[in-house]
């Protein structure tokens, strides 16, 4: 994550700071969400049974790709110097697009939307995110996502 002061990641509002690396969302990570998740629906799970069911093949949980945001976010969120502590404060819209097939690549695509003095040394980030699919011109999702940083 880059570091910068506040004065500087403040100038960056309504701008995208950044878009990820490439992710693999592979059939043993989507196995391993499964369990952790204990949501073994065959669409993700089975490859056979989803190939019958129209998908082609077995598709990332909507959550998986969700959570990967956090992953992506690492290399590109602003981080203000003296931060004390970040947390993830939640998500104000999430909306799934298209389904991410499995062996597909996906990345983030982060946009500063706001920063607002929460309580006195409580900065609430807001981002817009777009996680797109390599090779295909519909994202997996777009969410508008909330950090509280502590400075």
């Amino acid at each position: 994550m880059p570091f910068a002061s506040l004065d500087e990641i403040r100038t960056k509002i309504g701008q995208e700071i950044g878009v990820s690396s490439w992710l693999e969302v592979s059939q043993p990570r989507i196995d391993t969400f499964a369990d952790a998740t204990e949501d073994h629906q065959f669409i993700h799970v089975d490859a056979e049974a989803a190939a019958k069911a129209g998908l082609g093949g077995t598709i990332a949980h909507g959550f998986l790709s969700l959570s990967l945001m956090s992953r992506m976010a690492a290399d590109v969120m602003l981080v203000p110097d003296g931060i004390k502590m970040a947390l993830n404060y939640g998500l104000d819209r999430v909306r799934f697009l298209a389904p991410v097939r499995a062996g597909k690549r996906v990345r983030g695509r982060f946009t500063l939307d706001s920063i607002d003095e929460k309580a006195p040394g409580q900065l609430l980030f807001r981002h817009l995110v777009t996680v797109e699919i390599e090779g295909e011109d519909k994202p997996a999702l777009s969410a508008v996502w909330l950090g509280l940083i502590f400075v």
